[in-house]
C-alpha cells in the first residue's frame, strides 16, 4: 500500500530527560489520535532514535492528502486551539523541526518497523535528474535488498510553509532553500540501516551533494494510527 496522499508533516523532536515519560504518553495517547482527525491526515507514525546517533531523538510523519491540507485557515485555527496538556508538552520541547512536505517519489509498500532517513540541500539546478535518478535507479536497488520494504522522497515545500508562518506571525527567511528527505523502510533496523549507508554514504556525487552535505538518522517505530 502506497502512502495515504502526496502531503506530509515531518517534525523532529526533543524534550527533557526528566519530562520524557509524559511526553511520550501524551504523543501516544492524545496527539497522534488528534492529528488523524484533521481534515486532510489520515495516518501518523512516530519514531524513536534507534542508535543513539541522531541529532534529535524522535521523528513523526503525518500523511495528508497534499501539502495545502497543511496551510488551510481551518488547519491553523486547530494548532492555535491546542489542548492544555498539549500546551503543557510543547512547552517543553528544547528541539523542535518542522518541514511541511510534497511526496515526489513514493515507492512504499505498507511499512516497516524501521527507517533510515538522509536530509540534504540538492543543488537548484540538478533537482530535476537527482529525482529521476532515484525513482529510476538508487530507491529501486535500495529496496529490492533483502528486508527492505520500501522508500519515498519528501521535499518541502516552501509555499505551504510560508503560508503557515504568516498565519503564525512568524517572519519568512530570505535565505530559504528546499530540503529533501529520503525515508528507507525496513523489517530490521540493520537492513535500513545498511541500505542507508549504500545508497548515501558516499554522497551523491553526480549531483554535487557531498556525503559531509548529508544528514542521517536511523528510527524504531514506536506508534501509529490512521483513519
Amino acid at each position: 500500500m502506497a502512502l495515504h496522499g502526496n502531503g506530509m508533516l515531518i517534525t523532529f523532536t526533543e524534550v527533557p530527560a526528566e519530562t520524557e515519560e509524559e511526553f511520550n504518553e501524551w504523543y501516544n495517547r492524545e496527539h497522534i489520535d488528534e492529528r488523524v482527525w484533521m481534515p486532510g491526515f489520515h495516518r501518523a507514525r512516530r519514531y524513536v532514535d534507534a542508535t543513539g546517533s541522531a541529532k534529535v531523538k524522535y521523528f513523526a510523519t503525518y500523511e495528508t492528502d497534499k501539502p495545502e491540507d497543511l496551510s488551510t485557515p481551518a488547519y491553523m485555527a486547530l494548532l492555535g486551539d491546542q489542548s492544555v496538556w498539549s500546551k503543557k508538552i510543547m512547552a517543553q520541547f528544547n528541539k523542535f523541526d518542522r518541514l511541511t512536505c510534497k511526496i515526489t517519489i513514493d515507492q512504499t509498500h505498507g511499512f516497516g518497523a524501521a527507517v533510515s532517513i538522509a536530509r540534504f540541500f540538492p543543488l537548484e539546478g540538478r533537482m530535476d535528474d537527482l529525482r529521476r535518478h532515484m525513482a529510476d535507479t538508487l530507491l529501486p536497488s535500495l529496496i529490492a535488498r533483502p528486508n527492505m520494504l520500501g522508500a519515498f522522497l519528501a521535499e518541502n515545500d516552501l509555499d505551504v510553509s510560508n503560508e503557515g508562518a504568516k498565519a503564525q506571525g512568524r517572519p519568512i527567511p530570505a535565505d530559504q532553500k528546499s530540503e529533501w528527505t529520503v525515508i528507507l523502510e525496513g523489517a530490521t533496523v540493520e537492513a535500513a540501516k545498511s541500505a542507508l549507508s549504500v545508497g548515501f554514504g558516499d554522497g551523491l556525487r553526480d549531483y554535487s551533494v557531498a556525503a559531509s552535505d548529508i544528514e542521517t538518522a536511523d528510527y524504531l517505530l514506536m506508534f501509529g494510527n490512521n483513519r
